[in-house]
């Protein structure tokens, strides 16, 4: 761990923004992978004002409190969060974004706000993780529309939020 000029431990923060509209097993495996990064990991469920959320931001956060409650120790916060991403990571005090990638696509857009977000805030890093294979194809749009069809949404999310999805759409 750095050290202050004093010689004090400081606690290396990070910050895994996203909707988590529905928190996925892709979006854990990325929490599970920033902790050995950082002391302390963030989860900021964000607002964002370009999309039409299925749940709303306090069931986002409650969902994804209960998908890592077991993984916490105290190293894991979990906030709602409106706003530019880096600002929030200040206000956190943190020196890293952690962005999970799926594709050549995702990097493309991704490395467009790292260089954004690092104008605007020099002292921040973004870290990319790049998917497991196991969960590349999971993304809450597509685990929206398997539950809108009634498929079965097991494989992608944990069995609390299948539930929850359930619930949402009459399916339960």
């Amino acid at each position: 761990m750095p050290a202050t000029a004093r010689g004090e431990a400081m606690t290396r923060i990070g910050v895994y923004p996203g909707t988590f509209d529905p928190p996925t097993k892709g979006h854990r495996d990325i929490i599970e992978r920033a902790l050995s990064l950082v002391d302390r990991l963030v989860i900021g469920v964000g607002v964002n004002t370009s999309k039409a959320p299925l749940f709303t931001l306090d069931e986002r956060v409650a969902m994804v409190q209960a998908d890592v409650a077991a993984l916490s120790g105290g190293k894991i916060a979990v906030k709602p969060f409106k706003g530019l991403v880096v600002r929030f990571a200040e206000e956190e005090g943190a020196r890293v974004i952690v962005r999970g990638l799926r594709s050549v696509t995702d990097f493309d857009y991704e490395a467009q706000m790292a260089a954004a977000n690092g104008r605007m805030s020099p002292g921040i890093e973004t870290v990319f993780l790049f998917a497991d294979p196991s969960t590349l194809a999971i993304s809450g749009t597509l685990v929206r529309e398997i539950a809108r069809l009634g498929g079965d949404v097991s494989p992608f999310v944990s069995p609390a939020v299948a539930a929850k999805l359930a619930q949402k759409l009459g399916k339960a």
